[in-house]
């Protein structure tokens, strides 16, 4: 089984730190081999024209840090708190739906790697795995992702199950009221009893294909009363996802939403919509610290997530370049980039004179 072996490292030499670029090369390149062209696609591909999927990479780069010297020379704490929860490293493991696409294991073995590293896991609605096989390989706290599908039943009965099996916070997503459209990749290649394994314990017997992909779709009508309505039935917290303005993201704070994620959902819904990073600092500035912000898109370095928290996030997200390793080696792979990251990370704060994630303020980039 490809988890039980030690995921292959680039070199043996002690005195070469091998970086998240370089893991993310190998195992791209290792799941392009390994996948059929329409699963790479499904993974790898944007909306439209795909500048969006372009730019959320480009503009992280943008940024220049500003280190500050005699800070000491302790090992930085990369500890944080999100929404109750105490996170190793301010990363968590975004929602990614149909993983069986990477590997045979799909969402399970995705949980493997990540407990193993000790990170959290965003579960999805559209997972190929059932929640309790997922929910028995996560040894720490995790939250639910929620698509709420036109049969809003459906939705609530995901929702209570998924709280009732552990699942300590909701991420509502809200920038897919459908999926957008990309030229490569469009329709992700898993059979409908995939896409059952969920609901399909929450479907009437014998209900025609027709009524049952009508059920399990998107509802495009979704409001901020939404967010209450989740919040009510699990009585848990919700975070909002897919928040790129500053007047959405204060909407959803009124709303109840406990936090927000700043997404342009990896630039595979609307090509074009703004980069994260850019999306990032006018809403930071407009929740002023009340409740805690996530971010996604295009992070591919620790030095990434060093500039993600100084504009103002809490806690940073990936979602792709862990399929790239759980599609090259597993749960190993898995662990193995969430552990580059973590590495990649506390070299940067270090070397930026930075003692903890709490210490990056604006004033450390320009």
């Amino acid at each position: 089984m490809e988890s039980s072996r030690p995921a292959p490292r680039l070199n043996d030499n002690p005195h070469v730190q091998e970086t998240v670029s370089d893991v993310l090369v190998e195992y791209e390149m290792t799941a392009r081999a390994k996948l059929t062209p329409a699963a790479f696609d499904y993974i790898a591909a944007g909306a439209g024209e795909q500048l969006s999927l372009e730019e959320s990479r480009a503009a992280w780069r943008r940024y220049r840090l500003r280190p500050r010297i005699f800070r000491g020379g302790a090992a930085p704490d990369l500890s944080t708190d999100v929404i109750g929860t105490r996170l190793a490293m301010p990363l968590v493991v975004a929602p990614t739906a149909y993983q069986q696409v990477a590997h045979p294991d799909g969402e399970v073995e995705m949980a493997r790697g990540v407990s193993a590293a000790g990170g959290l896991m965003v579960v999805t609605t559209r997972a190929t795995r059932a929640l309790e096989e997922i929910a028995a390989e996560l040894h720490g706290p995790w939250w639910y992702q929620v698509y709420v599908v036109k049969d809003r039943t459906l939705t609530a009965a995901l929702v209570r199950r998924a709280a009732g099996l552990g699942a300590t916070a909701l991420m509502l997503t809200v920038d897919t009221p459908y999926i957008g459209f990309k030229r490569g990749g469009h329709v992700a290649p898993v059979s409908f009893e995939q896409h059952l394994v969920n609901f399909g314990t929450h479907l009437a017997p014998g209900a025609a294909f027709e009524e049952v992909t009508a059920a399990i779709d998107q509802d495009a009508s979704i409001r901020l009363e939404t967010i209450a309505w989740l919040r009510d039935i699990a009585g848990l917290p919700v975070l909002v996802k897919g928040v790129l303005r500053a007047d959405d993201a204060v909407a959803c704070l009124e709303a109840g939403a406990a936090g927000v994620v700043v997404s342009n959902h990896g630039g595979r819904q609307l090509d074009r919509a703004v980069a994260s990073a850019v999306a990032l600092p006018e809403i930071a500035k407009a929740i002023g610290g009340r409740a805690p912000i996530l971010v996604d898109g295009g992070i591919v370095s620790g030095t990434d997530v060093l500039v993600a928290l100084a504009l103002g996030a809490t806690a940073t997200m990936i979602g792709r370049p862990l399929l790239w390793g759980l599609t090259a080696a597993g749960s190993a792979g898995v662990e193995r980039v969430l552990g580059c990251y973590r590495d990649e990370l506390a070299h940067a704060m270090g070397l930026a004179g930075v003692t903890g994630a709490g210490d990056c303020t604006s004033d450390l980039v320009a």
